[in-house]
Parts: C-alpha cells; structure tokens; sequence
C-alpha cells in the first residue's frame, strides 16, 4: 500500500493493467524497429522478413489529414500511404466501441511520456501532476482543437504534410534521419521535459488526433461508469486518472480527454469491487445509482 494525499492506495495494479503496459511497449519497439528498418534499407541494408514502411504509412492521423485532398481530387496529401486510411478507419471504429483506446494503449508517444512522469511522480510526489493552475489547465485542454483546425487547414491548402515539421511522434523515430526537422526535435525535447511534471502534457494541451479521438468520449459504445451505490467516494479514482479526469464526480466519464487506460477502474485503483466498471450502458440499473447530489452526505455515512 502507499499513502497519497492521506489516502491508501495499492501500489501494485493486478494482470489486466501490466496488460496495457505489455501492449504499449510492444507497439512502441514495433514502431522502432520499422522505423530504423526504413532508414536500414534507404542505405543498402535491413531487417530480414521485417516490415519497410515509413512512419507515414503507418499513421493513422495520415488518412485524417488527406480526407480534404481525397474526397476533393481522389488522392493523398504528400507523403501518406493509402495504408493510412485503412489504420485511419481500424481506429475510429475502436474508438467508438471503446474509446481513444490508441491514445491510452498503442500511441508511442504517450507511452514514452507515461515512463518519464513515472520518475516526476516518484520525485515530486505531490506536486506531479498539479503545476498548472486548475482555472489555466481547463483553457489550455481545448488548444488541442486548435492545433487540429490549424493542421487540417494547411494540408488542405498546401497538400503537404505540413505537421511532420512539428510533430514529436515523428522526430521521436526519426531524430537520427535528415528527414526530421529541427523544430520537431525540439518540440519532441519540450514534451519530454514538461512530462517529468505533468502527466502527458502533448496528449493533454496540443495533440491534433488525440482532439479528434477524443470526441468520440461523447457517444461510445463501452465506457467508464461508476457505480454510486458502493463507491466510497475517496476520490482514488480521481487522483490516479492520468487526464485529471474528476471520476469520482460522475455517474458516466464522457470527458473528451479520457484515453480509456483504464486507471481509475476497480480492476486498478478503486478499493470496491466492480465499482468503477469498463462496460456497456446497462451494466448498473437506475435503481442502484445514488443522485450526484447527495453523493457528499452519502459518503459521510460510508
């Protein structure tokens, strides 16, 4: 057990979170090793039997930003893959069944930036995660649509992958290349820094497909839901969410920033069994559900 802001929490998560962790790292050597297997086969080498697409092809924010140039004259913005389109498609539908799961569980970069905050969360204890003044962080949350409009608008315009330029992802797997640019890798730096103090900080203030995902939190499928009958009302689940995310506030997480990780769910962190649920609408009946508004006087008897 470890003790966080006066409360106990379990410091081991059971099989079913390793899980994600399992399945992130696999995805980010993956994407590794195609990456360094395309710049092995640009000079004459390679891995044998081993994929050679470009980080391109196997984007899938690729197909969001070519849908314009697509639909308009039936081709693809510079640089993408009609491979794209097809992971453009796997992960919209996987997002509506159970949300921005590639955020939470495939994206490299967010992995890379849960690692390093697993350092700031073991040094600054309890000022991790709270840097940012409350008031600031909720403004700063929707830049992320901003930067998406901005992205979405200049490949149209341009036809070219204008975002390479300033994207961290890709100067992640291809800093040693020319192909990278300076201002990327800086980007990339900054990220990295800001992570040993806040948690995901690209995925929180400035992610455009993070902001595209994210709005599928309003009508998914299979989601975060609490059973106020048997919470305890601790606030567990609130203070572990990756995102911030106020859990132990809501009956259902529609957040547009929830990343599905999981976290904040019985199966991790909540105390109760079966309390804080990853299921389908109909997994706790009306009958069972405890109003908002008498969730502070119920707590008080628990």
């Amino acid at each position: 057990m470890i003790k966080l802001f006066g409360k106990q929490f379990r410091l081991f998560r059971p099989r079913s979170i390793w899980l994600r962790k399992i399945v992130q790292w696999g995805f980010f050597v993956l994407i590794a090793l195609i990456a360094i297997n395309r710049s092995l086969i640009e000079n004459g080498s390679g891995i044998p039997f081993f994929p050679s697409a470009s980080l391109h092809a196997i984007c899938p924010f690729g197909g969001v930003v070519s849908i314009y140039q697509f639909a308009a004259v039936g081709t693809f913005v510079q640089k993408i893959h009609e491979a794209s389109f097809a992971l453009m498609a796997i992960v919209f539908v996987m997002s509506i069944l159970f949300g921005p799961v590639f955020c939470g569980w495939v994206c490299p970069l967010g992995t890379i930036q849960e690692f390093i905050s697993n350092f700031g969360r073991k040094y600054l204890r309890r000022r991790f995660n709270h840097f940012v003044p409350e008031k600031l962080d909720k403004v700063l949350r929707f830049l992320r649509y901003a930067v998406l409009a901005w992205v979405l608008y200049m490949t149209a315009v341009t036809g070219k992958l204008i975002f390479a330029e300033y994207d961290p992802y890709h100067a992640l797997f291809s800093f040693w290349t020319s192909e990278v640019s300076w201002l990327g890798v800086g980007i990339l730096l900054i990220t990295l820094g800001l992570s040993f103090f806040v948690e995901r900080p690209w995925c929180k203030y400035a992610c455009p497909y993070g902001a595209v995902l994210g709005m599928t939190n309003w009508f998914r499928i299979f989601g975060i839901r609490r059973n106020q009958a048997t919470c305890k009302a601790d606030g567990a689940c609130s203070i572990l969410c990756p995102m911030n995310i106020p859990v132990d506030s809501v009956a259902v997480v529609r957040d547009h920033q929830c990343i599905s990780c999981l976290e904040c769910t019985s199966e991790a962190v909540c105390p109760v069994a079966r309390t804080v649920e990853f299921s389908t609408s109909g997994k706790f009946s009306k009958a069972n559900q405890i109003p908002l508004s008498s969730k502070t006087s119920t707590a008080g008897t628990k």
